[in-house]
């Protein structure tokens, strides 16, 4: 059940992400003849009135059609109700209302969250150090920082607590490589003043050798529909830097993080097992996975949202838009290329499944 409910949730995203295309070209009275869950061959369809709705075989998206270059449509090709006659200003709207549909449905499932299960926060201050990292010395091991102390302050100022503590020292050590810090440190309840020198890794960011946790239990706690309102939109400004400093680290350090990036299989395979902890942290999983996909589909990049918002700024400052094959020449590359690493991706994901694995054991 886990699994289905993690699929469910992929699922929900894409439709969701489909749904804000689809809606923002039918409130205009733009024509749009298809709505499709995945990719290539079809499943399963139905033919509505103007629409065909259907499932495909490739779970790896979905897409929005328009009749604009189907050769069997029965529309005239100058009628203005076609997605390519409208004005660039509208079929912005179109191209832009996936990624918006996203982070509004984000935003509704943490104020959901907030609003009946609570976001959870962490009840003490600080950060835990739960071990010292397996060398045999470490710059903390060396400054006498030992394993389940609690990190209170840097340079005399509080981390506060939770995941905001944990990134914001994070960050500290890692922007201060050969640069003293003094840590206040919490150990069987007294308070000491320890100094650390981070010492620069491969990648020139500063490292001391530990591990790094929020400190204390996760607590729930139920907020009124105004705190939710105000819950929700720090944990989405959270959870959107997060994932924004995550895609630049990615652009920017490819080669040590591109083992990071997950495929469907390995993105089902963590819902699951946080629907089988807690299953009221789906809510911030679905969401933190729906700001994810807007971001990607917001890059201007072929076969993207943020590509074609890439021909429409090329357009409007041209004057006209590029040569209808040079625009379908690109989008077509730039398929091919998403469905093939999105085919690497599930290959990748499905042969580290630990099942699989022992399969070969």
């Amino acid at each position: 059940m886990s699994t289905l409910a993690a699929i469910a949730v992929l699922a929900v995203l894409i439709v969701v992400h489909e749904l804000g295309h689809f809606m923002a070209a039918r409130l205009q009275g733009i024509y749009a003849n298809r709505f499709s869950l995945g990719f290539g061959p079809i499943i399963w369809k139905y033919q509505g009135s103007e629409t065909e709705y259907a499932v495909r075989a490739i779970p790896l998206g979905g897409f929005v059609g328009f009749p604009d270059d189907d050769p069997d449509s029965d529309i005239p090709p100058n009628h203005p109700n076609l997605l390519r006659n409208r004005p660039i200003l509208d079929r912005a709207i179109v191209i832009s209302a996936g990624v918006i549909a996203n982070l509004v449905f984000a935003y509704f499932l943490l104020f959901t969250q907030a609003a009946t299960v609570g976001i959870p926060e962490f009840s003490q201050p600080g950060v835990l150090i739960p071990e010292i990292a397996p060398q045999s010395s470490s710059v903390a091991q060396e400054a006498g920082v030992k394993p389940q102390d609690v990190i209170l302050a840097v340079d005399g100022q509080d981390l506060g607590k939770g995941l905001i503590a944990t990134n914001s020292l994070k960050q500290r050590i890692q922007q201060s490589p050969n640069r003293s810090l003094e840590l206040t440190i919490l150990r069987d309840q007294q308070s000491l003043l320890i100094e650390v020198k981070p010492e620069p890794g491969e990648d020139g960011k500063g490292r001391i050798g530990v591990q790094l946790l929020p400190n204390g239990k996760i607590v729930r706690k139920r907020a009124s529909i105004g705190q939710a309102l105000g819950s929700a939109a720090e944990e989405f400004q959270r959870v959107t830097l997060l994932t924004v400093e995550g895609f630049v680290q990615l652009l920017s350090n490819f080669g040590e993080t591109a083992e990071q990036v997950a495929g469907p299989v390995k993105i089902v395979e963590m819902g699951a097992s946080i629907a089988r902890s807690d299953a009221a942290s789906l809510f911030q999983f679905t969401a933190l996975i729906s700001i994810n996909l807007a971001i990607i589909n917001i890059l201007p990049l072929p076969a993207l949202d943020g590509g074609q918002l890439a021909f429409l700024l090329i357009e409007g400052l041209r004057g006209k838009p590029l040569p209808i094959e040079i625009q379908q020449n690109i989008m077509q590359t730039g398929l091919v290329l998403l469905l093939g690493l999105g085919v690497f991706l599930i290959v990748r994901d499905t042969a580290n499944l630990v099942w699989v694995q022992n399969l070969f054991q």
